[in-house]
């Protein structure tokens, strides 16, 4: 008689085994390098993770004939395994040779979910970009005083300061109970080194059952076959988090990974609320693949309201305020005599953008800061004359897009080059909004939802 699967809310466990063969892992190995794959192998035998990621190991005494004659035979010890692994950092060799000897050799018996977590986490490592994130304010709800309030839609509480406690193993807790009672999720938390934040990878098998054995077989009721996984980024002392785009695996498709992503995003405020302190997310209409830019614009530092221009004032060794008063110098004339003719006026004009540059931009869209975002979605909305027309005037929609490794650089390197007017452009082209989604009124920028600035 076969086994009986019965639905649970519980976490699956680490320690479960994903069949070594199946498209999953094979796909989760494949997008590491050779040097990537032998590190994350040294890391699964490390002590630490003896418990998560036993390797197969059979002692001399209890060698069995069906090892004879294996391409890998077992090892007898994780310090033989350890060696092994170091030595193959000391000589050539592909990818494949490394794959095949983790998924015919040191774990045929399969690999722990724990495991595929750290292989994961090791190409977020080395691909630092292959994530989309999005960024989400945290933002209190205001508290009802009667009744009727509360049947009411709460509003969120702008005079409010507080933000909510994070603990792990609390709000991954909730978030299993309010969000996915109806499937099977595997949380992991993981705190890069050169990052102020914490990243909880959130693998989720679309069904409730599971099985008792310890694997998770082609043969068994249920594999890792379909999936979806997400990753969420807790800035420290910051009021916002990041969220990744879904990420399908087996036959799971798009649509599926956005409503598992939608569905988060509902249960996140209830997993962070507790009595009498509600909490809502609002998006910021700033998404990107990059960590730091999103550290930098929505992160705990002093460069979330300034960019551009401004953000020289955001460092703490500035003294000078922007409200300061300036008493300026006798300037230069800028007329076409007093420039004069030949080499030295290009030259002039060089350096006249370089200045005009370094004014709108400040240390800001730095080609080499790792700080870019690759896509910029603006609405326009502005009449077609500078006069404000009636309500029955008609506007052009013309919806601008820029995109490309550092859209904000770029416009820089453009005003440096004399292909835009540095000194007329608006001010969201500098980034100084810290926004990737926008519509521009009255020459002025503003978010879905948001006020203009």
């Amino acid at each position: 008689m076969g086994k009986l699967a019965v639905p649970g809310s519980g976490r699956l466990s680490s320690t479960l085994r994903i069949n070594s063969s199946s498209s999953s892992v094979l796909a989760t190995l494949n997008r590491l390098s050779r040097a990537s794959l032998i590190s994350l192998a040294l890391d699964w035998l490390d002590e630490r993770n003896a418990d998560v990621s036993s390797p197969y190991i059979v002692n001399a005494d209890d060698s069995d004939d069906e090892d004879l004659g294996d391409f890998y035979p077992p090892a007898g010890s994780l310090e033989q395994l350890r060696e092994t692994y170091s030595d193959m950092k000391l000589q050539k060799g592909s990818k494949r040779d490394v794959i095949d000897r983790i998924v015919e050799g040191d774990w045929r018996r399969g690999l722990t979910l724990y495991q595929l977590a750290m292989a994961d986490l090791q190409h977020m490592r080395d691909h630092p970009h292959s994530h989309k994130w999005a960024a989400y304010r945290i933002c209190p709800l205001q508290t009802p005083t009667s009744q009727d309030e509360a049947f009411e839609t709460a509003q969120v509480d702008s005079q409010a300061m507080e933000l909510p406690r994070f603990h792990p193993s609390t709000f991954i807790r909730t978030l299993q109970a309010q969000s996915l009672p109806d499937v099977k999720a595997h949380f992991i938390i993981e705190r890069p080194e050169k990052m102020p934040l914490l990243i909880l990878r959130i693998l989720v098998l679309e069904s409730p059952y599971t099985n008792s054995a310890p694997s998770l077989d082609s043969n068994s009721p249920l594999g890792l076959d379909p999936f979806q996984t997400v990753y969420i980024a807790f800035p420290d002392a910051s009021p916002h988090m990041y969220i990744s785009r879904g990420q399908s695996g087996g036959s799971s498709g798009a649509s599926e990974s956005n409503s598992l992503r939608k569905v988060l995003l509902q249960g996140i405020p209830k997993a962070l609320s507790k009595s009498r302190q509600r909490y809502t997310l609002k998006p910021t209409n700033l998404s990107t693949r990059s960590l730091p830019e999103l550290l930098d614009r929505r992160g705990p530092g002093r460069t979330n309201s300034v960019g551009g221009g401004w953000s020289v004032y955001a460092d703490t060794r500035k003294t000078e305020s922007p409200l300061d008063t300036v008493t300026q110098g006798p300037t230069q004339p800028h007329s076409e005599d007093a420039q004069g003719s030949g080499p030295s006026k290009p030259i002039h004009t060089r350096t006249r953008r370089k200045q005009v540059s370094e004014a709108r931009f400040g240390p800001s869209a730095d080609i080499n800061d790792g700080k870019g975002v690759e896509r910029v979605d603006i609405h326009l909305e502005d009449p077609p004359t500078c006069k404000k027309d009636t309500d029955e005037s008609w506007n052009p929609d013309v919806r601008l897009v820029l995109q490309g490794p550092h859209v904000f650089a770029g416009i820089r390197q453009l005003v440096e080059a004399g292909v835009v007017d540095g000194e007329r452009m608006p001010g969201w082209m500098t980034g100084e909004a810290g926004i990737t989604l926008g519509i521009v009124r009255d020459g002025r920028i503003r978010g879905h939802g948001d006020k203009a600035t």
